[in-house]
């Protein structure tokens, strides 16, 4: 893709992705949306930690996350376990979150479900490991 063609996704609103983080702790949650204001810029408000859900419901925490600036590489993050990912937007967008999440955790792809113009991808997310051994 050119800067053009990227310029003419991101004018669309193709930049946009939402972003659920389910399966895990609340402190794993507030890890990947760390990673994630790190690389992008994000609707999710840097104190809005991620609480236990009342009941006996799965919580679901959520964001929008703007792709539109390329991420930087990010630091191996640290979770306490596996933490499951669901990305959708546009094939351009979810690729490039995925690419930048992919910089702070050993990333798996689990599943995905393409449309015309989007797909929901859902990721699982785990520690990488340290470069050079320990």
């Amino acid at each position: 893709m050119n800067d053009g063609e990227e310029a003419a996704q991101n004018n669309q609103g193709a930049a946009r992705v939402q972003v659920e983080v389910t399966g895990c702790p609340p402190e794993d949650a507030h890890t990947v949306f760390t990673a994630l204001d790190a690389l992008f810029v994000s609707d999710r408000a840097k104190d809005d930690v991620p609480r236990e859900a009342e009941g006996a419901g799965t919580a679901v925490w959520a964001a929008t996350v703007d792709v539109s600036e390329a991420p930087a590489q990010a630091a191996p993050c640290r979770l306490t376990g596996p933490v499951t990912v669901t990305v959708q937007g546009s094939y351009w967008a979810a690729d490039r979150l995925r690419a930048g999440l992919g910089s702070a955790f050993a990333l798996q792809d689990v599943g995905a479900t393409s449309g015309d113009q989007e797909q929901e991808v859902q990721l699982r997310l785990d520690n990488r490991e340290a470069q050079g051994g320990t």
